[in-house]
């Protein structure tokens, strides 16, 4: 058992690494671009109000539910209700998410010693993560949507085990950031390349996509770091724990939810095939790519790791998939 525990060491990475010579631009940047929800977002202009009837509101094209013949034969109120729905839901699991990630990232900091490095970017994520969550909910309450994002049992389990993961396993826990951040990040630039949503909900993506991005590289780097200083048995249970986690945290953010089903009368058999649909499990493999290669430079797509990541639906060969930046 002890031999799975991460050593009090491996929480902070050492002077020399690539995590600390990235720290000091990820520190410049968050002071030169960062965002206020409140200053930054007009939230009472008439061209920023959003309703449930607004139908500009309607899913984007590639959602893999906007291509059923169900929602197509709907008119437009019932679209509309239905796409604002969606990204309310993906608002409410992402702060959420966020509030999760906050307490571990706290809990990293607490430990760090004085003067380490990394000290003053975790706070800078912190305060951008808490101004993300002000941003996904008051879309939700000024939505009225009844979304409850992330169900019950992982409400309940997630905060309790959050901050224990990341102090015994800090590797498990930085892929869990990226398992909630890459997915979203994939989705939302997707959603901003095809240009054709509310102006509130591209404004809140645009200043989401523009900071997510140092919290991604920052990740990345600490896992490029720490992975190949863990101990064989350690890696070989990484590997397998990966695609597991991405099991759970992907279809979070990419399927649409049974509260459509409850509050705007999707049929669940609708919702079935916009999941199991050949567009809905790409839109899956696709949200994790950068994860995947993420795992095979590290050398974490072992033979039983290919096989769980198979069994949960997320494998892809990734080829033609873009090198990952940093």
């Amino acid at each position: 058992m002890t031999a799975t525990l991460a050593p009090i060491s491996a929480t902070a990475p050492k002077p020399e690494s690539r995590l600390h010579q990235l720290v000091p631009r990820l520190n410049r940047q968050s002071v030169e671009k960062h965002s206020d929800a409140y200053a930054d977002i007009d939230w009472d202009s008439p061209e920023l109000a959003i309703g449930a009837d607004d139908p500009r509101c309607g899913l984007f094209a590639f959602d893999p539910l906007a291509q059923t013949d169900w929602y197509r034969a709907q008119t437009p109120e019932v679209q509309a209700r239905i796409g604002l729905h969606r990204v309310c839901a993906a608002f409410k699991v992402g702060m959420q998410f966020e509030n999760l990630l906050q307490r571990g990232l706290l809990s990293y900091a607490f430990r760090l010693p004085n003067g380490a490095p990394e000290y003053r970017y975790l706070h800078h994520e912190i305060i951008e993560e808490s101004q993300h969550s002000l941003m996904f909910q008051e879309l939700v309450n000024r939505s009225e949507m009844p979304v409850k994002g992330m169900p019950l049992w992982l409400r309940l389990v997630a905060p309790p085990s959050v901050t224990v993961i990341q102090r015994l396993l800090p590797e498990l826990f930085f892929f869990l950031v990226l398992g909630g951040e890459d997915p979203v990040d994939h989705l939302q630039r997707r959603q901003l390349r095809e240009g054709t949503t509310h102006p509130l909900v591209e404004t809140i993506m645009k200043i989401h996509v523009s900071e997510e991005a140092r919290h991604i590289a920052f990740a990345r780097t600490y896992l490029k770091d720490l992975v190949p200083t863990l101990s064989g048995i350690r890696r070989h249970m990484l590997a397998v724990r990966v695609p597991l986690v991405l099991w759970i945290m992907a279809p979070l953010m990419v399927d649409p939810t049974r509260e459509l089903h409850r509050h705007h009368g999707v049929p669940n058999a609708v919702l079935r095939q916009a999941r199991t649909s050949p567009d809905g499990r790409q839109l899956r493999k696709d949200s994790v790519a950068k994860l995947r290669r993420l795992c095979r430079e590290l050398g974490l797509i072992t033979p039983v790791a290919r096989f769980a990541w198979k069994r949960v639906g997320l494998w892809s060969s990734d080829s033609g998939e873009p090198a990952p930046a940093v």
